[in-house]
């Protein structure tokens, strides 16, 4: 599983700390705070004008009593989840960490403890590789404009018009906490800041101070590029990060920089329609989905990172871990295509995709079609096939009624039996190409 793509090897060295992460493919992201109560999502205080009195009796009462982070870990770990990026504090400014810099903090609510404390352990119990989200924002802090702010849900009210704030206080608290998740829970694989808009982006948030210290305590930690900066230039400014980070979307095509080299990268998205939990928000997405959206970022030399939103208790909703059990069960047949694998050398067939390790060609056949599939310019190529689900020999052989068509000159066959595909999820062929 360590042998690298071709694609890989053009990355800029700069990204060198990035390529282990971008091996393991598939995180998985959780958001969970305060917001869980009201479960109207965790944009609920910007949506609704909340003010910090009226959001208050969530922090009251916040008790997960149901939050195991050990079933979590194993639920993740299960899914074929190679890796975690928790919520430590979003944009409400409420902290799952004993933060010494605030009160605002789970081990001051009924809660009474240390709920970051408490992943970190499980998920390295797990071998899963760990992760912090960390909000740039807070809404909380008498710090953080608000006034003016188009994020804030204070905005345009008028008692905080001509409120006084000392912005560099606000970033020594910021910097602070950093610090804090840095020191106090042993190596951290990835830090993922949360986001720059407007002004607020870059040295606003005294950036390469901020790298700097982050680089002293945590060399090989992986940063997000939400920090600012433009990680696609051909040098990019040393807060730019270590991987770029699209939301809700695949890109179309890989991401390269201005010197057409490839730039590691994560596309986060939801299993329905919220980061946090929302109670009636039931649009999840099916299995098949998440499998296809998984194998189109392989195939573009990317991870995905896909969200659960616990809910005030502490237990992941029913209907995500059934999804996550779902994708679980076909990697554990089919990861070989997914793990360490990249964009293949060849372009995207009709009937699904490519992934590529080595001189393994994996192709993920999602559309059945009639007769046998085709696969162009492979012809004379192909040292063995097998599906990959249970390592059953395939046949590369060109069918009588292919011979008239001139294309057939450079393209290889395989028929599948029935009329159906063996996994209407993804059936994989793997390919093993001569050197």
């Amino acid at each position: 599983m360590n042998q690298q793509t071709e694609v890989k090897t053009d990355m800029n060295p700069r990204f060198e700390r990035t390529l282990p992460l971008m091996e393991d493919r598939f995180g998985l992201f959780i958001h969970w705070g305060l917001y869980a109560i009201p479960a109207r999502g965790e944009w609920i205080r910007n949506n609704e004008r909340i003010t910090n009195e009226d959001y208050q009796p969530y922090f009251e009462e916040f008790n997960p009593v149901l939050y195991d982070p050990r079933s979590w870990a194993k639920s993740a770990k299960a899914a074929g989840q190679r890796y975690a990026v928790l919520t430590t504090k979003h944009h409400d400014g409420f902290c799952l960490f004993d933060s010494q810099l605030t009160e605002y903090k789970a081990t001051n609510t009924p809660a009474g403890r240390d709920l970051i404390r408490e992943y970190v352990d499980a998920f390295r119990e797990e071998g899963i590789k760990v992760g912090f989200y960390y909000s740039l924002i807070d809404w909380y802090h008498d710090d953080y404009p608000a006034y003016d702010d188009r994020h804030h849900p204070m905005r345009g009210n008028e008692d905080f018009k001509d409120k006084e704030t000392e912005f560099d206080r606000y970033l020594d608290y910021m910097h602070g906490q950093v610090r804090e998740l840095l020191t106090n829970y042993g190596k951290i694989d990835i830090i993922w800041f949360d986001f720059s808009y407007d002004d607020m982006t870059a040295e606003k948030w005294r950036a390469t101070e901020l790298i700097q210290m982050i680089r002293s305590l945590q060399p090989d930690i992986v940063i997000d590029n939400r920090l600012g900066g433009n990680i696609m230039a051909e040098e990019p400014e040393v807060y730019a990060g270590d991987f770029f980070s699209p939301e809700q979307i695949i890109p179309p095509e890989g991401i390269v920089n201005s010197a057409g080299e490839a730039v590691p990268w994560e596309a986060c998205i939801t299993l329905n329609d919220h980061w946090g939990y929302h109670s009636t928000d039931h649009n999840y997405k099916s299995p098949r989905q998440v499998i296809r959206a998984l194998v189109e970022c392989v195939s573009k030399n990317g991870n995905l990172l896909l969200n659960v939103g616990p809910d005030a208790k502490g237990e992941i909703p029913e209907e995500s871990l059934e999804i996550l059990a779902a994708v679980g069960k076909w990697l554990h047949r089919n990861g070989d295509s997914i793990y360490g694998c990249g964009i293949a050398s060849l372009p995207k067939p009709e009937w699904g995709r490519y992934t590529q390790r080595g001189n393994k060609l994996y192709a993920h056949v999602f559309d059945r079609g009639i007769g046998p599939i085709y696969f162009q310019g492979l012809k004379g190529k192909i040292k063995k096939a097998r599906l990959l689900s249970d390592g059953s020999e395939l046949h590369v052989q060109t069918p009588w009624m292919a011979d008239q068509y001139s294309d057939t000159e450079s393209g290889a066959f395989i028929h599948i039996a029935g009329g159906d595909l063996p996994d209407e999820l993804d059936t994989v062929i793997e390919l093993e190409l001569f050197e």
